[in-house]
């Protein structure tokens, strides 16, 4: 059995874990800091997939398609950044679950707080594969309030 075929719990892949577990959590103190973030993360061929029912729940296949459609837009409509709090992070062999909350200002001066479970599938330190679940009547609430 190769490194690359190792079953799961062997040390090689509790190292891979700890590894993207450590660039995930890097990536979220960079983005409560103001610094940086998950989506720098993101390979450019990336599929995310937004479960649930809102005007942007759907799988996107790129990293362009998803920051045109989704990110840009929600941080239009937004007057402060948002920022996250993560109390959990979890990790089992190349997939980092995220449990969030995150907080902001909306542009019309309104808070907008929502909880957040990312599932971020890893491969040489890039997102490649992620599913975001969140209270999609919250988001959808912001979305159409507020024209960007």
């Amino acid at each position: 059995m190769t490194d690359e075929q190792s079953a799961p719990g062997t040390p090689r892949d509790r190292q891979l874990e700890e590894a993207n577990k450590a660039i995930i959590a890097g990536a979220f103190e960079e983005w409560a800091a103001g610094t940086g973030g998950p989506f720098a993360l993101l390979a450019h061929d990336v599929s995310w997939t937004i479960v649930g029912n809102s005007p942007v729940s759907r799988r996107y296949e790129s990293r362009q398609e998803f920051m045109d459609a989704v990110i840009h837009p929600f941080n239009a409509r937004m007057a402060s950044p948002l920022v996250p709090t993560v109390p959990s992070l979890y990790a089992e062999n190349d997939w980092v679950i995220a449990l969030f909350d995150a907080a902001g200002t909306a542009r019309d001066g309104k808070p907008y707080r929502n909880t957040y479970s990312w599932y971020l599938r890893l491969r040489d330190g890039r997102i490649v594969e992620a599913v975001a679940f969140f209270d999609t009547i919250a988001f959808t609430d912001l979305w159409n309030r507020i024209t960007p």
